[in-house]
């Protein structure tokens, strides 16, 4: 039933009841009981007869995210400043299935076009956020990862084998962070840190994106900057842990 709601995307945002059903591949009767549930809990609503969009109870959640995601709560004033310090755009994002979400972002003032924003997701293997997270998956998960994967990763940079995945990834962590050029728009550079739980995994990371024509800061600043935000959050989120 919930598959229902995977459907509705920027380029199709309103299906039909034949159309939901027919995606559904099950019997009409079951088709209508699916949609009647989500629409009574006000996941879909009903733009016309017979035709659906998500529903406003989506909108409620989402509010409620906003107010006491742990990881949200912890990157208070943290983005901002970073933009403040740097003068780039930056973001926060998350792990999310078998890619990278965008939570969270402050925008500086030129930022690069097609530009990542909250909701948004992105390839595990591409970009600066998405691989510093990735470097920082546990040993099993990635050993589970990998054979499914080999050829994005090997496309993405990462290693043409588990062996050279493996050494990629543990340079990315002696680092700390990771810097990109060009993964996703053409001369845009992308650089990110990790933000991490007690457990030394990566909840999350904290990244930021700029134009080459905009290259007017020392590189090493930038880096710095983004790493001490990430450690912000990280720290922020361990207090709030011992608080409990």
């Amino acid at each position: 039933m919930l598959h229902i709601l995977e459907l509705f995307t920027e380029e199709e945002p309103v299906w039909s009841t034949t159309e939901l059903i027919a995606a559904l591949e099950t019997s009409r009767s079951t088709g209508y009981r699916y949609i009647k549930t989500l629409h009574d809990a006000g996941l879909l609503g009903a733009v016309r007869n017979g035709y659906y969009s998500l529903g406003p109870r989506i909108i409620e959640m989402d509010l409620q995210i906003r107010v006491t995601d742990p990881l949200l709560i912890a990157s208070t004033g943290v983005l901002e400043k970073l933009v403040d310090e740097i003068g780039h755009s930056a973001l926060l994002c998350t792990s999310y299935r078998d890619a990278v979400l965008c939570i969270a972002e402050s925008r500086a003032t030129q930022s690069p076009e097609n530009r990542f924003s909250r909701g948004q997701r992105r390839p595990l293997f591409q970009g600066a956020v998405s691989k510093v997270i990735l470097a920082y998956f546990p040993h099993h998960r990635l050993k589970a990862i990998y054979p499914k994967n080999s050829q994005a990763i090997e496309e993405a940079g990462l290693g043409a084998s588990w062996s050279e995945f493996r050494k990629t990834l543990g340079k990315i962590k002696r680092d700390g962070y990771l810097l990109t050029r060009g993964e996703f728009n053409p001369g845009v550079y992308g650089m990110a840190a990790p933000i991490l739980t007690p457990q030394g995994t990566a909840i999350g990371s904290v990244g930021v994106a700029w134009d080459e024509t905009q290259r007017d800061m020392e590189v090493d600043v930038a880096i710095a900057a983004v790493r001490e935000a990430a450690a912000t959050i990280t720290s922020r989120l361990a207090d709030a842990d011992d608080g409990l």
